[in-house]
């Protein structure tokens, strides 16, 4: 799946790779297989480069935890081509598991923020409230490099670590003092630094790979159809003196990665939205989660709560992504 110059890669396409090695005349070594392998692989994969932990992983398969050896061997076409559809496999695992997203910053989604003169105003009000903590109405010029990190990827500004000119730029407009700016001078340096940011990167293009969470209720599901491990979470909470009323509350937000939910940030709103969603059925819930409601009628509330999350993630799946 696509969009904006981002792809997400969750080993789907690897399940239909060709695994046939017709031009292979002779035998082969394993080294030299694991780079066909690699090759094949990444083809498919619209140019990628296998991230590291992700080659290594397959390579560790293939290999059988030998990988000196592996190198060394030979391998007739057949047994090659048996040994390819393990590479792959592995690798179509891994990105089932940790799908990866690929963005592609070209400037371009920086150039529709500053044409639109609304967007850009709204843009840089957000970033200034954001920072201005302790609400002063003032600003160090130093908080330009936060504004920056805060925009990210997904806005279309590179990390630091992939675009090392970014520190030339930031210096160049001398944002690095200490000098105290209103929200209105805040706007008016952020402005030149991202279309100088949008200039370079339509120049040459950076290529982000980061590795995605996805929640979309899977998880959740199976904790649901698992009630030993849900109630073992419970009793868990229970045994920590957790009142019954906030018990589901308590329970989806310190326990919420092993029942996979996505976690609660305020900088995501599709997640602020959903437990906001959540929030307003819980209070329709209280009576009937009370500290007088026996076992089974608070369990049933609570796979009922739970399963009401896990049909919201479906519809509208949540993706969190960290770069690699």
């Amino acid at each position: 799946m696509s969009n904006a110059g981002l792809t997400i890669f969750d080993g789907a396409l690897l399940r239909s790779i060709d695994l046939n090695l017709p031009e292979l005349e002779h035998g082969v070594t394993g080294a030299q297989l694991l780079e066909i392998s690699e090759s094949k692989v990444s083809e498919s994969l619209s140019g990628l480069s296998l991230p590291p932990h992700i080659k290594e992983a397959a390579i560790s398969r293939v290999s059988a935890g030998d990988d000196v050896s592996f190198r060394r061997a030979e391998f007739n076409r057949e047994q090659a081509s048996e040994k390819l559809g393990v590479f792959v496999s592995a690798v179509a695992d891994a990105l089932t598991d940790t799908p990866v997203v690929v963005s592609i910053l070209d400037g371009s989604t920086l150039k529709l923020i500053l044409e639109d003169e609304d967007d850009f105003a709204m843009l840089a009000e957000n970033l200034f409230t954001d920072l201005d903590e302790e609400d002063k109405g003032k600003l160090p010029k130093s908080q330009i490099r936060k504004a920056l990190s805060l925009m990210g990827a997904e806005m279309g500004v590179p990390p630091l670590s992939d675009f090392p000119i970014l520190d030339n730029i930031i210096k160049k407009h001398d944002a690095d003092g200490d000098e105290e700016l209103g929200q209105a001078q805040f706007a008016e340096l952020l402005q030149p630094i991202l279309q100088e940011i949008a200039d370079v990167l339509h120049e040459k293009p950076i290529t982000i790979v980061q590795n995605v969470e996805i929640f979309n209720g899977s998880k959740l599901r199976k904790i649901l159809a698992d009630e030993k491990t849900l109630k073992c979470l419970v009793e868990k909470m229970v045994k920590d003196n957790q009142g019954r009323a906030d018990l589901i509350k308590n329970l989806m937000i310190e326990n919420g990665k092993e029942l996979g939910l996505p976690p609660l940030s305020s900088e995501n709103e599709s997640v602020a939205l959903l437990y906001e969603t959540i929030q307003s059925q819980l209070n329709k819930r209280d009576k009937e989660t009370s500290d007088a409601s026996t076992e089974e009628e608070f369990m049933d509330a609570l796979k009922d709560i739970l399963g009401r999350f896990a049909e919201l993630l479906e519809s509208t799946p949540v993706y969190s992504a960290t770069t690699l």
